[in-house]
């Protein structure tokens, strides 16, 4: 098929690992891909968060700023227009954004099939943590695209009830978590252990660490061990590491912690593969988190919240071990039961391993159900044309 792939993102980061990913899966399947999304989003760095037009975004006024976003579609359709006029694609890919119904104008225009990838609720999202101006706009915008796409892939469960409560139907919905490249992360692919971690065990965490993630907590607790093969690994960047640096050196633990700061994509596996305990401190409730995937399939000692949305990957003591979320006694409690019970983390890294088969957990699998879905909305569009 010839795929058009529509998206917003005009960062580098997490979110463009999704979007490479399945880009890189559909071509490898024998499709074309067409890519329209912002132009500064291709010529970036990793890491970098979307330079002038986050900058813009910070400093205008929130109102003013979403009208923006919403004023950005009708430029983005003309994109969208010229690159179906040109290249005729069978279908469309888009991952949704909030005031972006640009998408959907070229679906209907041109009667093509669309399937939308849902990463969170958006207005719900922004609502608790950024705040939304224009809320009436937001929901509008963010129900037209849920309601007008032939068919809408949440990461997780809990993220498919936002789309029921929108008026999504189920039959039009279709749960995908996030993937890995086995080829890339798995059990069997275990880098020497550098220098450092060398007979240590190491508590590790990969992501962009927050004051919500309490890795000082971590901290203070490995620092009344009074035991230095203990060590913790922060794989990462985030707001909070220069106070995490001096919390080291306060603990006199500084030789036990290590930081690594951003890291290119293509070390992670060198990195994770460090790691005996894996930390998932917190989580959004509706995400499907890539690092947990990552975690799983490279077969580390997974601690993380009892969420329900973590609870679609991880099963307590099976693959993982699961703490009352948000009590952090409760985390530091099933880290101290890994660090005194090493069968049980042989146990647990077995089983994650195995999770990643046993829930088609890979950008491959992944690309097999969108084209599937795919050809079945094409089939459903044609039949809906002929009817008139």
């Amino acid at each position: 098929m010839k795929i058009l792939y529509h998206h917003r993102v005009a960062s580098r980061d997490g979110q463009f690992v999704h979007i490479d990913a399945i880009i890189n899966v559909l071509k490898q399947q024998g499709h074309e891909v067409i890519i329209v999304a912002p132009d500064i989003s291709e010529n970036t760095d990793f890491g970098d968060n979307g330079g002038w037009v986050s900058t813009l975004r910070q400093r205008l006024p929130g109102a003013i700023a979403e009208l923006l976003e919403l004023g950005y579609s009708l430029y983005d359709f003309i994109k969208l227009y010229r690159a179906i006029k040109r290249h005729r694609p069978d279908a469309i890919y888009e991952r949704y954004n909030l005031f972006l119904p640009s998408g959907i104008w070229a679906k209907q225009w041109f009667q093509l099939p669309l399937l939308l990838e849902v990463n969170s609720p958006l207005y719900q999202e922004r609502h608790d943590y950024t705040g939304i101006h224009l809320p009436m706009l937001a929901r509008w915008s963010e129900y037209y695209t849920w309601r007008n796409a032939d068919h809408v892939l949440p990461v997780s469960h809990v993220l498919a009830g936002y789309l029921y409560e929108a008026g999504v139907s189920e039959q039009h919905v279709t749960v995908i978590p996030n993937g890995i490249d086995p080829a890339h992360f798995h059990a069997d692919i275990q880098a020497t252990r550098l220098p450092q971690f060398e007979g240590k065990t190491v508590i590790g965490f990969v992501g962009f660490c927050r004051e919500w993630h309490r890795l000082d907590a971590v901290m203070r607790r490995i620092a009344t061990f009074n035991d230095p093969n203990i060590h913790l690994l922060i794989i990462g960047d985030g707001p909070v590491l220069a106070d995490l640096k001096t919390l080291a050196e306060t603990l006199k633990i500084t030789k036990q912690t290590h930081i690594t700061g951003l890291i290119p994509r293509d070390e992670m596996p060198t990195w994770l593969a460090q790691i005996d305990i894996a930390l998932q401190p917190a989580v959004t409730p509706w995400c499907s988190p890539l690092k947990l995937i990552e975690y799983l399939a490279a077969g580390k000692a997974i601690v993380a919240p009892d969420a329900d949305n973590i609870k679609e990957l991880l099963t307590h003591e099976h693959n993982a071990l699961l703490f009352e979320n948000g009590n952090m006694e409760s985390m530091l409690s099933a880290i101290e039961r890994l660090l005194e019970n090493a069968p049980l983390q042989a146990d647990l890294r077995q089983q994650a391993s195995q999770t990643i088969s046993e829930k088609q957990l890979t950008w491959y699998s992944n690309g097999e159900k969108i084209t599937r879905l795919m050809a079945l909305a094409r089939t459903d569009n044609a039949i809906t044309l002929e009817q008139g």
